[in-house]
């Protein structure tokens, strides 16, 4: 007797209750699934973004400000900060290394920094064609700029005030695309990297160091004490701000852990909805299917055999449910993609499976199969004898 080609009749001969449950299934597990893989890939993106990076410096105002602006280049910057200051901090006998930053401008919104190869090499990046710059004005773009607007080796272009597309251009200032970065998966694939000298001749600031100015500095430390006592005294007796990247990370993942939590909730509601739907139909059915099921044990089918149909008519529900969830989420990951890689520059792979969504499989086969278990332990107290010899059909 073969039992699944038996439970598959079964689902298929009444479809409405199967597919309203099948809904509710894909529904929980793509919801739960979408949550596990966005945030390990936020988590995992913006870990990889501040590896390096012991503090940031810049003007003085909101410290996650600061940290989105010059680690993630996604905010407004707080303001400049003087170049004689900052590097009279770089000389700290606490400080191992710095990057410096000079930004403002963009080209078609896209952030063109000011900074020397430091910060290529920081993030592991490679030239994928062409070369890194050397001079003022010459420019290594990054892979999603590269690739949004056509750029190849040789071309030029030209740079806008701020971040609006819209913006007035600085037409007496060309910019030549000497190299190609590779996709790394970080902030670099959405920006153009140059000579600080352009950003600083395209308005005007010359002189010696103490007239010139930079909009962040990036620092790691010889050791811990640096963490100890440089932030407070940047912010204590400089007129600069101070800000570390770690714990301004893990703020910005306290207040996005609000909504994943409502949003974990609610998929967990619509899995266990799932599974009361599997546990309404199967009781449904089992009013209507007791003569058939009187009549397979008739035929030589065991207490255990019909309890397993049962079960096996959960399971294939659940399994098929689990199939289409992940599908939808890992669809759905795709439509995100792009959108991470823009304002992140991280990229989620449609293939990545993450550990925790084997246990949203786990999960989603134990509340079906619990919600299929009190229907079939009936099942075995059917009175074949009494069922048959009666007109209940």
């Amino acid at each position: 007797m073969n039992l699944v080609k038996i439970s598959l009749k079964n689902i298929t001969s009444k479809p409405y209750p199967a597919i309203l449950t099948l809904i509710m299934l894909t529904m929980g597990v793509a919801l739960a699934s979408l949550l596990v893989l966005v945030g390990g890939a936020l988590d995992e993106g913006f870990k990889k973004n501040i590896r390096g990076v012991d503090m940031v410096v810049g003007a003085k105002g909101s410290p996650l400000q600061l940290i989105l602006s010059a680690v993630y280049q996604i905010d407004n910057p707080t303001g400049n900060i003087p170049l004689a200051e900052a590097e009279q901090l770089a000389k700290n006998r606490l400080v191992e290394s710095t990057i410096q930053l000079s930004y403002g401008d963009s080209y078609k919104g896209r952030r063109i920094i000011g900074t020397s190869h430091d910060y290529i090499q920081l993030y592991d990046a490679e030239i994928l064609d062409g070369q890194l710059y050397q001079a003022p004005f010459e420019a290594v773009v990054g892979s999603i700029v590269a690739t949004e607007n056509s750029l190849k080796v040789g071309d030029n272009f030209y740079s806008a005030h701020g971040a609006d597309e819209g913006a007035e251009t600085h037409e007496d200032h060309p910019f030549t695309v000497k190299g190609i970065l590779k996709p790394s998966g970080s902030v670099l694939d959405k920006l153009i990297l140059t000579e600080p000298e352009s950003i600083w001749e395209v308005h005007a600031h010359e002189g010696d160091s103490a007239e010139k100015e930079i909009t962040a500095m990036l620092v790691k430390f010889k050791n811990k004490m640096g963490m100890i006592s440089l932030p407070r005294m940047v912010n204590d007796k400089t007129s600069m701000q101070a800000a570390l990247p770690s714990i301004e990370v893990n703020r910005l993942f306290e207040l996005f852990a609000i909504g994943i939590s409502t949003l974990r909730i609610v998929a967990l509601s619509v899995l266990f909805l799932g599974a009361v739907s599997i546990f309404v139909s199967m009781v449904n059915s089992l009013k209507d299917r007791v003569f058939e099921l009187a009549l397979i044990r008739s035929m030589g089918a065991t207490r255990a055999q019909v309890f397993l149909m049962i079960m096996i008519e959960a399971l294939l529900l659940s399994l098929v449910g689990i199939v289409l969830g992940l599908l939808v989420s890992h669809t759905g990951i795709l439509a995100l993609n792009d959108y991470a890689g823009d304002q992140f520059g991280i990229t989620i792979s449609f293939l990545n499976v993450s550990p925790s969504e084997w246990i949203i499989v786990g999960i989603t086969l134990l509340l079906s199969l619990l919600a299929a278990l009190l229907p079939a332990l009936r099942t075995v107290k059917i009175d074949v004898s009494k069922v048959l010899s009666s007109d209940v059909k």
